[in-house]
């Protein structure tokens, strides 16, 4: 999650195994293999975003996560980041393709795709998160949702959880309130009203589930758990037709870009 303390864009990318008796902010450690659409996106081995698999050759992220094609791998079915149990598919990308709004100052259109370099093999660790269409209901101020990834721990830690955790967030219908004109009608705000509970640095990129639907892709905020402050995810809903269009467009086409 890309933080705004000003101007300044935090990325903390340091995996560890010690944190394992800690716990996401204000969540837990998750069932291993639970989420099955969770993706790690890394280079050199390392954890730097999250994602989430919507079609069988295709992750979405935000956009802020753009890293060149050649140096990134994306991981499904992982669970430890700190070993490996035999269930990983590891990818390499043959395609990214980022939103045209996208706006790196105010993170409007923070959404990219991903094509793998080949389609996952779809079983009971992985399988692709359903995205809401013209006929899903909206969410409203009773909406639950939950939020995961591999994300520091403690606000204000240098250390990413080397386990996925989740943790359950309200839908926050008023976000202007909160950031008045920072936030637009792309963006949907999640979190508690009294704080404590929110994603974090190296959750960037990661779902937002809201009623079984993926309806937000981890974007910014300022600050962790702040109840002034909650998480802010891209709209997903708002570009469902642009995913539709790129990945129809995108079938059989093996690119790179």
């Amino acid at each position: 999650m890309a933080y705004m303390w000003g101007i300044v864009t935090l990325f903390l990318i340091i995996p560890t195994p010690d944190l394992l008796a800690q716990r996401i902010i204000g969540g837990q450690e998750v069932v291993p293999h639970s989420i099955k659409y969770q993706a790690s996106l890394q280079y050199d081995r390392t954890h730097y975003c999250g994602g989430t698999l919507i079609h069988q050759q295709w992750v979405v992220s935000a956009a802020h996560c753009w890293r060149p094609s050649s140096i990134i791998q994306v991981v499904l079915s992982a669970h430890n980041l700190a070993a490996e149990d035999g269930s990983e598919q590891v990818f390499n990308v043959s395609k990214i393709i980022y939103n045209p709004t996208y706006n790196l100052k105010t993170y409007n259109g923070d959404i990219m795709l991903l094509k793998l370099s080949r389609p996952a093999v779809l079983n009971s660790y992985v399988q692709p998160a359903p995205i809401p269409d013209d006929t899903t209901a909206p969410l409203d101020a009773s909406t639950k949702c939950t939020v995961s990834g591999w994300g520091v721990t403690r606000i204000y830690s240098f250390y990413l959880s080397p386990v996925l955790r989740a943790v359950d967030v309200d839908f926050i219908p008023n976000c202007y309130y909160y950031y008045s004109v920072r936030v637009n009608e792309n963006m949907i705000c999640a979190g508690s009203r009294f704080g404590g509970k929110d994603s974090c640095q190296g959750d960037s990129g990661g779902p937002l589930m809201c009623n079984g639907m993926l309806e937000g892709i981890v974007s910014w905020g300022i600050g962790c758990a702040n109840p002034y402050y909650p998480g802010v995810y891209t709209k997903l809903r708002n570009y469902q037709k642009w995913i539709t269009g790129v990945i129809n467009s995108n079938t059989n086409d093996n690119n790179n870009k």
